[in-house]
């Protein structure tokens, strides 16, 4: 045998088989490898836009549970303003009362004075008629010295 012709025939076979792989297998493959790298390619875009996507839904609640704290600070700040605002209504509704009740009193103690005043005035009167039916000696009428009594009366 031949060394050339073996050398020759061993090219042309290799030749036939790069021809085969080059037409046959190649191009399934690299289409199955570039295929697999569209996938991968697409998984790790996925991926960022997955951690991309978590970022924004942190900042997200992390603004809502700020947002929140700042309404629950209202509310409580209204609710205390409404506290005080019935903790001093109450004081005036309160010191409105005690007035009433003191001017009242007042009223009703003037009123008793007054009615004392008079009943004392009355007996006062009385006292001095019977005083001076007996430094008199006599009986005073009461009707005919009306007037005479009541100006004594307002005298006392």
């Amino acid at each position: 045998m031949n060394i050339n012709l073996t050398l020759f025939a061993q090219a042309l076979m290799f030749a036939g088989f790069i021809w085969v792989i080059a037409t046959k297998i190649w191009p399934p493959l690299s289409s199955a490898i570039e295929e697999r790298q569209k996938k991968i390619a697409d998984g790790l875009a996925a991926a960022d836009r997955a951690r991309q996507e978590l970022a924004d839904a942190d900042a997200r609640v992390a603004d809502e549970i700020r947002k929140a704290r700042v309404d629950a600070s209202q509310i409580t700040d209204k609710a205390h303003q409404q506290a005080v605002q019935i903790v001093d209504k109450a004081k005036q509704d309160a010191i409105a009362e005690a007035a009433r009740q003191r001017a009242a009193a007042e009223a009703e103690i003037a009123n008793l004075s007054s009615k004392a005043k008079e009943v004392l005035r009355s007996q006062v009167a009385n006292l001095a008629v019977k005083g001076a039916e007996k430094i008199l000696g006599r009986e005073i009428d009461g009707a005919r010295h009306r007037e005479l009594l009541d100006q004594v009366a307002g005298e006392i």
